[in-house]
């Protein structure tokens, strides 16, 4: 079914939003609210998907190195070498 006028801009928008490649450091933040730390990738990646994270956030948090993260700093420094 074709999407017409102000429907279709909103469809493309949100597509756009959803398969977007970036995704911010504040952004990530966002997902990951409620972790406690330290905390392993695969807690990130639980917390994330709890939060509803989209793909985009999902992607970075997938390509994270496999270990403890001692604090949302890290995460953030590590977001820094793969952005």
């Amino acid at each position: 079914m074709a999407m017409r006028g102000s429907d279709e801009g909103r469809r493309k928008g949100g597509e756009a939003s959803l398969h977007s490649k970036s995704v911010s450091a504040a952004e990530l933040q966002v997902y990951l609210k409620g972790m406690h730390y330290p905390a392993s990738k695969q807690q990130l990646i639980d917390m994330a998907k709890s939060n509803n994270a989209p793909e985009n956030a999902m992607s970075f948090l997938n390509r994270l190195p496999d270990r403890q993260y001692g604090r949302p700093t890290e995460v953030g420094q590590e977001f820094s070498k793969l952005k």
